[in-house]
């Protein structure tokens, strides 16, 4: 392969933001973990794997929809996290927006295909989950300016994620998937709130009154500290009834550099490898809830 085209390949790998795909991953293994923490009557565990392509191909989608839309909006015009594809001009809009039209399109028929074998009621869930991560950052009121991005990441990528993927194994919902889908959307959470506090500055220059640009420096930190200890909180309620499930909160451990780091006021490029952290804690959180709920 040529070097130009190596390069090319990068700027695409890195415009789908893969330190955000832990929050893909999480949810399904954690979810597909919990039909046989239930004893639930498994049926078809292949619908399993599906639901794995389709959360990565939304978390890419929206990834590259998040570009393209804060793109042409000139909100990237000024960036001191990774490079962004529209916002540098690295790559034509059009052409982001393509890819992110693929991503959900990928989703789409996979999920599809989730929907015919096990419930048509899982394509309005589908068809909401697009049109969330589109509408996050594009069209004419994005909420994802409004401070409500969390919300969305807490409902898609964890609630409907994590117990989605249990639905679709099992066709079954239990008590143990919604608790544990607190967890996992706790810590997707975590993610995006450590990548807006990273942005206030710019956020703020371009008007994307995102929750911690609403909020403030200080009260964005906080809240980054809190959904860990609602995550903690969660996994020790789940090990009341499950004493394995405790295992989980090993995984924790790993959000401690992070956390320390936010705690001492790091800010800008400072916060760059926090966002990594932050995603391996909640991806070997995930995957410790995952034996836990296993074993």
């Amino acid at each position: 392969m040529e070097n130009n085209e190596k390069s090319v390949v990068g700027l695409w790998i890195a415009g789908a933001r893969p330190r955000t795909l832990p929050a893909a991953i999480a949810p399904v293994i954690v979810g597909a973990s919990c039909v046989v923490g239930n004893n639930a009557e498994v049926e078809r565990w292949w619908c399993g794997a599906l639901a794995l392509v389709v959360s990565l191909a939304l978390q890419i989608g929206v990834n590259y929809a998040n570009d393209y839309s804060d793109g042409v909006k000139g909100t990237d015009a000024v960036r001191v996290g990774p490079i962004r594809l529209v916002g540098s001009g690295l790559v034509a809009a059009r052409r982001v927006k393509i890819a992110a039209m693929l991503a959900f399109g990928v989703a789409a028929v996979f999920g599809l295909v989730i929907a015919l074998t096990v419930s048509l009621w899982l394509i309005v869930v589908g068809v909401a989950s697009i049109a969330a991560g589109w509408l996050y950052t594009g069209g004419p009121k994005p909420y994802g300016y409004l401070g409500l991005g969390e919300i969305f990441v807490f409902v898609f990528f964890g609630v409907v994620a994590t117990t989605g993927s249990t639905f679709a194994i099992s066709e079954q919902i239990t008590g143990q998937s919604v608790a544990a889908s607190v967890v996992v959307g706790c810590l997707a959470c975590a993610l995006l709130v450590v990548n807006n506090l990273r942005d206030i500055p710019t956020d703020t220059l371009a008007n994307k009154n995102t929750l911690a640009v609403r909020i403030g420096d200080k009260n964005t930190r906080l809240f980054y500290h809190a959904l860990f200890g609602a995550s903690l909180v969660t996994i020790l309620w789940l090990g009341f009834v499950d004493s394995t499930v405790l295992l989980g909160a090993v995984g924790l451990i790993a959000a401690i550099p992070a956390i320390k780091m936010v705690s001492a006021g790091a800010k800008g490029r400072e916060l760059i490898p926090v966002l990594e952290m932050t995603g391996r804690a909640q991806l070997l959180t995930g995957v410790a809830l995952s034996i836990g709920l296993l074993i």
